[in-house]
This record gives structure tokens, C-alpha cells and sequence, in this order.
């Protein structure tokens, strides 16, 4: 079967790309896919997420396994894309070079039963727009900066609580020798 992908930028302007892949390729194939279908050199460091229907991020899918324990984390090369999508997930975000964050919404929007003879897979279907000379810019909220109760705890802070030695730079009180070393 093939797998008929759009494949948008995260950006102000209309930038997309359709993409048929088949559905035994890989998350690496589709990265390969993405980066030619989009013009990048394919030097940067990337990742899927997979994510719900909202595409609010769930788990990272990386390039390569940068764990502790090599061969823990499961890579781009380990998952066929049948494996991971499907008529009900076909949602899947991801980002290419972490410096600047170029961020796709991936969506398959076609599944099709007949591959075609003389295509070679992937296969860039369509293009439209240009891709902006920088990657739209991030505004990341962590959900501390959003709450009200941080703002209570910073008018109540009492400057004498911020001062370890409460003034009189004294370590006797600690137990340490001057020349501890």
C-alpha cells in the first residue's frame, strides 16, 4: 500500500508538501523525503513526535539514540510507518534542526492500495509555496510562568531568606574547615 502524506510548515504563509511513501518505509525514509521535498541539506539533527488528534506532542522518535544505554531508545530506522500510523493516527509532527525549529504538522491523508508501476517511492505530488528564509520564531509558555500562585510566593519572599549567611558571611556555622581540601 502506499501512504499519501501532507506534510505542512509551521509558518505564517500556505507551505506544503504532498508526499507518497510506501507504507513499509520507514520514519527515516520520510525524513529523507521531507528534507528533499522541502530543499533542506539534510546536515541537521531532527525528530518525529507522535501526537493526538489536537497535535499536542506526545513522544519523541529521535534520528539516532543519544540514551545511556545504546539500543534502549527505539529510532527514526525502527519503525515502519504501518506501524505507526494508520486510518486512525494519522498525525504525527516533525521538527528539523533544533538551532532554528523548522516544525511540520505531518498528516496521512490517503491510503491507497495500488502501487504504481514506474514510480519511484517517495514521491514528491505537489508543491506549493515557498519556503520563508527563517523558521517561523518560538514563544514557548511553561506552565509555572502561567500561574497566578508564583506571583503570591515572590511579593511574600523576605530578602533575609535569600541571604545564606544572613549577613554575617560566616561558614562556622556549617562545620567546614577553612582548608577543607
Amino acid at each position: 500500500m502506499v501512504y499519501k502524506f501532507r506534510v505542512i510548515l509551521d509558518a505564517e504563509e500556505d507551505v506544503f508538501r504532498d508526499i507518497a511513501i510506501l507504507e513499509t518505509d520507514t520514519l527515516e525514509d520520510l525524513h529523507n523525503a521531507i528534507v528533499n521535498a522541502f530543499g533542506f541539506d539534510g546536515l541537521e539533527v531532527a525528530s518525529f513526535y507522535t501526537c493526538d488528534d489536537t497535535w499536542n506532542q506526545e513522544d519523541e522518535i529521535p534520528m539516532f539514540d543519544a540514551g545511556d544505554v545504546p539500543g534502549e531508545t527505539k529510532i527514526m530506522s525502527d519503525y515502519t510507518l504501518n506501524s505507526i500510523l494508520d486510518e486512525e493516527f494519522t498525525k504525527i509532527i516533525y521538527v528539523y534542526d533544533f538551532i532554528n525549529m523548522w516544525t511540520f504538522l505531518v498528516e496521512l491523508a490517503a491510503i491507497e492500495d495500488t502501487i504504481e508501476t514506474g514510480v519511484i517511492y517517495p514521491n514528491l505530488l505537489f508543491s506549493h509555496g515557498e519556503m520563508p528564509a527563517e523558521a517561523m520564531e518560538k514563544h514557548f509558555v511553561s506552565d509555572f510562568d502561567q500561574e497566578e500562585s508564583y506571583n503570591e510566593f515572590e511579593d511574600d519572599l523576605d530578602e533575609d531568606d535569600l541571604d545564606m549567611f544572613h549577613g554575617d558571611d560566616s561558614y562556622e556555622d556549617y562545620g567546614f574547615e577553612e582548608n577543607w581540601n
